[in-house]
């Protein structure tokens, strides 16, 4: 199942690059939230693949909603086709493709795929992660002063009161602080320790579900912000490479 996620990622991703810088029709899920026709097609093929190979399976995606092929099944994927549409719609080349596989509850499957730089990161339950078949770790920085953390604003950031105070926290607090418009991005840097930690409100589980298997079979840490169990369907996230977490839950608190 990981290779065909990985094949499958590869190919949607093909569509996006055959898009890039050529959409001519962006329409809007809300106020700044866009969709484009790369979204669409791109989901399609995605969708069309699953049904073909696994047609018992459920599967969750973004721009369909639940499209349950058969409610009994214990198997679901769940699949964000164009991650950093905005990005995307701009543009400016920070976007990816997103593809997980739940099974009882547990994400078993995850491949995140940026076709821009070509970077595939994988990683199945139990062996752990890889960029481009190469296993990653996530990153040694013990300490929040010496990080390179990462962060996405809410669409309804305005209406998040600690929004801005957990930001200017850590800008005073972290070696730096980065906003890519990707959070599937953002998390795979965190598996393969580019990033040292993660923090944001009002995620999708597409937006995370691949994300989660990155970083924990990276070796990582990934709660809420009161350190309880993490959940794709109960954001908000703090992730980090395990070092800083306490550091970085302090802040959240």
């Amino acid at each position: 199942m990981l290779n065909f996620a990985m094949q499958t990622a590869r190919d949607a991703g093909q569509i996006l690059l055959e898009k890039f810088g050529k959409i001519k029709k962006i329409t809007k899920k809300g106020d700044i939230n866009l969709v484009t026709e790369a979204d669409l097609a791109s989901e399609a093929l995605i969708i069309e693949r699953i049904k073909s190979y696994y047609p018992k399976h459920s599967i969750l995606a973004e721009e369909s909603g639940m499209a349950i092929v058969d409610g009994n099944s214990t198997w679901k994927w769940i699949i964000d086709p164009l991650d950093g549409t905005t990005n995307f719609a701009h543009s400016y080349p920070c976007f990816c493709v997103n593809i997980a596989l739940e099974y009882q509850g547990n994400i078993v499957v995850a491949v995140t795929y940026d076709p821009t730089r070509n970077e595939l990161f994988a990683a199945e339950k139990g062996n752990g992660a890889t960029l481009n078949n190469k296993k990653i770790r996530v990153s040694e920085t013990e300490k929040l002063s010496e990080s390179l953390l990462v962060t996405g604003f809410p669409y309804d950031f305005k209406r998040k009161d600690d929004f801005a105070r957990h930001l200017t926290t850590f800008l005073l607090n972290a070696r730096g602080v980065r906003r890519d418009g990707s959070a599937a991005i953002d998390m795979a840097y965190i598996a393969c320790g580019r990033f040292d930690g993660f923090w944001e409100e009002g995620l999708n589980p597409w937006d995370m579900a691949a994300g989660v298997l990155l970083i924990e079979e990276a070796g990582g840490q990934i709660t809420g912000y009161k350190g309880e169990k993490f959940s794709i369907y109960q954001p908000p996230m703090c992730a980090s490479n395990g070092l800083i977490h306490r550091e970085m839950l302090d802040v959240l608190a």
